[in-house]
């Protein structure tokens, strides 16, 4: 099937396809067509250019465009929205004056969410997990990395990876599947790491790798969670078992994750809440990209990732939503891409960059999403009509969006 969008306001993201990632001042940059068509055929992007150039075809679909601004859809390549129930009570203790780690060393936070998940049925889950992300599909996000993490018991872990198998077959939207099951220590291994990091490595990752049920695998490298030495003992494991290591690092202190996840080749560090000098001089000249979580920020209160720090030092920076239970309950791109402008000072560009050919780079997909490129995956936002792309972080609670396509097919 052939669709024709005609008189675009503004084609943004326009891409050749050896374009990856974009770094430092070159984030800044954000090509575009004005006045613009837009071919799609099967799925795919086809051709794009001036209104004046374009070609004469017959589609079977034609959507008019006119004072409305086209961009790839969103590239989420940070989530855990497969969890059972929530924490909103953690949300009030939170406000009456508990922190994140004081609500997690009584038995919160985590080990919460993995209780009520390890009495949930995967059924039940499903559910849950697929009204978020349909959710998530109608404000624009056409890919979305899922992370496991909240069972923390080998049955837990492979009931979730399951219900993130199961709606990447039932979705059109691109899906990466990330074993996390190195997120908590259990109760029952608080005093035995070892332990449970042997239930990791030996029962399992060969389940998961037996089951193709992962690509990547990540770790919470921070105090009282695990240590750079466990951390690094996890992704030795996961990738002997096939899997990209993607790491939680520097969410509330700076103990060596990141220079942890370079050695490792990580292909993301994600949170970077605390950067010491030394961390954004080590991401330097490395394949890891950065990736910042400012929804997480904002629901906790704790500080920003320092993103003109890390892009004056010639860095890439992607944008995620973290979107779980207890943290960022949220999994809007739209209000991450106007937080990093309004608390990060991320110019609009480079906002809507990190949001979609950075966050496709940190998701192992930039040659399928993230950019407007011949031949790449029709994941597309049409906004309604505005007066520039800067409305979108500007008018940072309102819903711009008109029509979101996925794989060429309108879904809302």
């Amino acid at each position: 099937m052939t669709t024709l969008i005609i008189n675009i306001k503004e084609l943004l993201q326009v891409r050749d396809s050896s374009i990856l990632k974009v770094s430092g001042a070159e984030m800044a940059i954000l090509p575009s067509i004005k006045n613009a068509y837009l071919v799609l055929k099967n799925g795919l992007i086809s051709d794009f250019g001036s209104m004046e150039d374009l070609p004469n075809i017959n589609p079977e679909k034609c959507i008019d465009a006119d004072g409305k601004i086209v961009l790839p859809s969103w590239c989420d390549s940070h989530t855990h929205i497969v969890y059972a129930g929530n924490r909103e009570q953690e949300f009030v203790d939170r406000i009456n004056g508990l922190t994140y780690e004081e609500i997690a060393n009584r038995g919160g936070g985590i080990l919460n969410s993995a209780k009520k998940l390890n009495e949930t049925s995967e059924e039940e889950i499903y559910q849950q997990s697929k009204a978020r992300l349909e959710e998530v599909m109608r404000l624009g996000t056409g890919a979305v990395e899922i992370k496991s993490g909240y069972g923390l018991t080998v049955a837990g872990e492979l009931k979730m990876l399951r219900v993130i198998q199961r709606l990447a077959q039932n979705y059109p939207i691109t899906i990466k599947a990330t074993f996390l099951g190195a997120h908590a220590f259990p109760l029952e291994f608080k005093e035995n790491h070892k332990g449970y990091i042997d239930l990791i490595v030996n029962e399992m990752l060969p389940e998961i790798a037996k089951n193709k049920l992962a690509h990547f695998i990540d770790a919470f490298c921070e105090t009282g969670y695990f240590t750079v030495e466990e951390t690094q003992q996890i992704m030795e494991a996961g990738i002997k078992f096939g899997l990209k290591p993607k790491i939680h690092v520097n969410q509330f202190n700076s103990i060596g994750g990141i220079q942890a996840g370079i050695k490792y080749n990580a292909l993301s560090v994600d949170h970077l809440e605390v950067m010491k000098p030394e961390d954004i001089k080590a991401l330097e000249n490395t394949d890891t990209m950065p990736v910042a979580l400012p929804s997480c920020s904002y629901f906790l209160s704790i500080p920003y990732t320092p993103a003109r720090e890390m892009i004056a030092a010639g860095l890439p920076l992607a944008l995620a939503t973290d979107y779980n239970p207890g943290s960022t309950p949220s999994g809007n791109m739209n209000f991450v891409v106007a937080t990093a402008c309004i608390k990060m000072k991320m110019t609009p560009e480079e906002a809507i960059n990190a949001a979609t050919i950075n966050g496709a780079y940190a998701m192992g997909i930039s040659e399928t999403n993230g950019s407007i490129t011949i031949g790449k995956k029709a994941n597309l936002i049409i906004t309604k009509p505005i007066p520039s792309y800067y409305q979108i972080p500007y008018a940072f609670g309102s819903n711009l969006i008109e029509t979101v396509l996925l794989e060429g097919e309108i879904f809302a």
